[in-house]
């Protein structure tokens, strides 16, 4: 671990100084060397699958875990999109001259070496390792037990990308153990070498990264996300937004866990919301207003309105209006993402005003929580700190700055 770390902080001093043409021919070989090692990348994910299975891992798991020639291509697609975005280093961020006549530029750079530590999602390994490379870091990663495998497949397909574009090949590596100790060993900083920590994972995994972190952490903490149902919006709008929020794929960190209906749209809106949900296989938890919906709920306990479920679970209320709403939403919630559907401006205006989260929308599902829909080509993680990073994190919010400052001959009085 400890030479893995040298090698990174060397290629991180080479990728700080290399150009956009040659990230961005990095980044096209990495996605074609990805393509053509396709069968060598499945094979791998069916063993990972295979003990995943073995082990009686949940149905929301498996499909985090689970890779297609369809969902391959998509993480092909995606590195070969991050080539085409702007170079994010070296971008003037501020100019200006005081009146000494010192000139002034705060100006974008790489942050240097990331560790990203993530669990079941293979898919983690080129979006994170794309990304990092984009904004011209280095970039360690530690993939969970489930997903070595494929990761590591993954990993070798985009080390050969980087030879043969000539950048260096320490730029992206996949720590090559499923040891625990590896963790600790990233999380105390690999001797100075690692610049940032990026955890992607469940609860248990992010509160150890906080808890033990030696280096600043990207916070990415779980997504209990809400769908708020106002009692100005239209049923039709809203029942497809809840279906999509929760349902579309339970197991992303954008899929919504809670659904709060207004009180004065409860009586035409409530009973089709839970009765949809019901219908398409999701389990609802909900309080006596919901219960009393359809036969079909289960009482909610205190522990539903805390529970990132990350399956086909969702817990509902009914709840006084927007004020309650927003007070459910910043009692229980993680900060993550949030919707209000309503056809109220004002009451979508202060929805979006007042939630703290890192992501909120208005007429919209939680699954658009992610980069790539962004339009940063794939994310890192979902930020839900407040410092430097919030949000999807893409390639702008992998680098730092530092002041330039030209002068002509300036000496301080």
């Amino acid at each position: 671990m400890a030479d893995l770390g040298r090698r990174a902080r060397s290629a991180a001093r080479r990728m700080g100084l290399a150009t956009a043409e040659e990230k961005d021919a990095a980044l096209r070989a990495m996605a074609a060397s990805i393509r053509s090692r396709s069968d060598a990348i499945l094979a791998a994910n069916a063993e990972d699958l295979a003990e995943a299975q073995a082990k009686g891992q949940i149905a929301s798991f498996i499909d985090r875990l689970t890779l297609n020639p369809v969902r391959l291509e998509a993480i092909a697609a995606a590195v070969e999109s991050i080539a085409e975005l702007p170079d994010p280093v070296g971008r003037v961020l501020a100019g200006f001259e005081r009146p000494n006549g010192l000139r002034i530029e705060r100006v974008a750079t790489p942050l240097g070496v990331i560790g990203v530590i993530f669990e079941s999602r293979p898919n983690v390994t080129a979006d994170a390792g794309a990304l990092c490379l984009k904004a011209g870091n280095a970039a360690i990663l530690r993939a969970g037990s489930e997903s070595f495998r494929t990761s590591s497949a993954i990993a070798d397909a985009m080390r050969q990308g980087l030879v043969s574009a000539g950048l260096p090949e320490d730029a992206i590596r996949l720590v090559p153990t499923r040891d625990r100790a590896a963790v600790g060993a990233m999380l105390a900083g690999l001797d100075g070498n690692i610049d940032v920590i990026v955890p992607r994972g469940g609860k248990n995994l992010v509160a150890r990264v906080q808890e033990e972190a030696r280096v600043p952490v990207f916070a990415h903490l779980e997504g209990l996300c809400h769908v708020f149902v106002h009692g100005k919006s239209d049923l039709d709008m809203a029942k497809g937004i809840v279906l999509n929020a929760k349902m579309r794929r339970t197991g992303v960190c954008g899929s919504a866990e809670t659904l709060l209906v207004d009180r004065a749209c409860a009586a035409t809106h409530l009973k089709p919301l839970v009765a949809m949900l019901l219908d398409a296989g999701c389990a609802v938890r909900g309080d006596e207003a919901v219960q009393a919906a359809d036969p079909r709920v289960s009482p909610a306990t205190e522990e539903d309105w805390r529970t990132e479920y990350l399956d086909a679970v969702i817990s509902a209320r009914v709840v006084d209006g927007l004020d309650a709403a927003i007070a459910h939403v910043e009692h229980y919630g993680s900060h993550h993402t949030d919707s209000i559907v309503t056809e109220d401006q004002a009451a979508a205006e202060r929805f979006l005003a007042e939630v703290d989260s890192a992501i909120v929308l208005h007429n919209a599902s939680t699954q658009f929580a992610d980069g790539g829909e962004f339009g940063f080509g794939a994310e890192i993680g979902i930020a839900t700190g407040r410092m430097h990073a919030r949000g999807p994190v893409g390639v702008e919010q992998l680098t730092s700055f530092k002041y330039r400052i030209r002068g002509s001959g300036q000496t301080r009085p």
